[in-house]
């Protein structure tokens, strides 16, 4: 039988709806819309596209979005200024730095420059290291997303979203998806197992998931042969092929066939990253209210 798709599309319009009434709610008490800052440096197209479309979902949920761009060869103390300048200002939310940046920018000393309350894609070491404490603090988007669509499979399976006791193997060890999302299973009370490029019998391992996570960026790496009869297969990766298409980590109409719920690509795990960027920008607004 083959799987049921969660849609992440759907997933996100609904959450997006729901941080829709959440801003009309917030707005009085701040006294303004909640305000997204996206960094973007230099002229990358994927990039581009992808902040425009932030932006424009932002504005459908209230949050006023500023979009700003600094040329490629835009040095480092000029960088780190402009994110210390958003972070001192008290009109700004949530900060984003589109990623990878150019070149020769330093990344990590870049991404520290923004304050821990308004880093809304959770990459600064302060939030990662409460992540790792299991403590409140801005989760990052994608691995966030991650664990909403796991439990979105659940309950297209007629199940309850409470994930505890399940077996969890996440394939990748990245600092934005692999690490974090094997953190927040585990948050989840999962067993958790995480794969790397030297991990041994990786099959094996993969056919033990109840539910599965692929964050490796390879094409189609993950045949039918990898995917326990019955799981929930989340693809993170995007991969074009030469002939223009997008492509996950996992051969799709394969794992179909064994899985009970997966994830498309694309329009699965995308969405939800964007929608969990707003969510989290909208609890960082709301965070000011509650300190009043």
């Amino acid at each position: 039988m083959a799987a049921k798709i969660i849609n992440g599309k759907e997933l996100s319009k609904t959450t997006r709806a729901a941080l829709k009434t959440r801003v009309q709610e917030l707005e009085p008490k701040l006294g303004r819309a909640p305000k997204l800052a996206v960094v973007l440096v230099g002229e990358d197209p994927a990039s581009q596209v992808y902040v425009a479309s932030k932006s424009k979902l932002a504005k459908k949920c209230g949050i006023e979005p500023v979009d700003i761009k600094l040329d490629a060869d835009v040095s480092d103390e000029e960088l780190q200024e402009k994110l210390t300048e958003l972070s001192s200002d008290p009109t700004v939310d949530g900060i984003l730095l589109q990623l990878p940046l150019p070149k020769g920018l330093d990344e990590y000393s870049a991404l520290l420059k923004i304050s821990p309350d308004k880093d809304v894609d959770g990459l600064h070491h302060s939030n990662q290291g409460l992540l790792m404490r299991g403590a409140p603090a801005h989760r990052p988007c994608t691995p966030k997303g991650c664990i909403e669509l796991v439990k979105e499979g659940r309950k297209l399976l007629g199940l309850d979203t409470n994930l505890s006791g399940l077996s969890a193997v996440v394939l990748g060890r990245s600092v934005l998806v692999g690490k974090p999302v094997a953190l927040m299973l585990l948050e989840e009370n999962c067993t958790v197992t995480l794969c790397h490029s030297r991990s041994k019998d990786l099959a094996k391992i993969c056919r033990e998931a109840d539910v599965l996570v692929a964050a490796v960026g390879r094409p189609e790496m993950l045949g039918g042969d990898y995917i326990k009869p019955g799981s929930i297969v989340i693809d993170v990766g995007i991969n074009r092929l030469d002939d223009g298409r997008l492509v996950g980590d996992v051969n799709f109409s394969e794992a179909a066939e064994v899985a009970a719920a997966i994830t498309p690509v694309p329009g699965g795990v995308g969405p939800m990253t964007i929608a969990m960027l707003l969510s989290n920008t909208v609890s960082a607004a709301a965070s000011k209210i509650d300190q009043t």
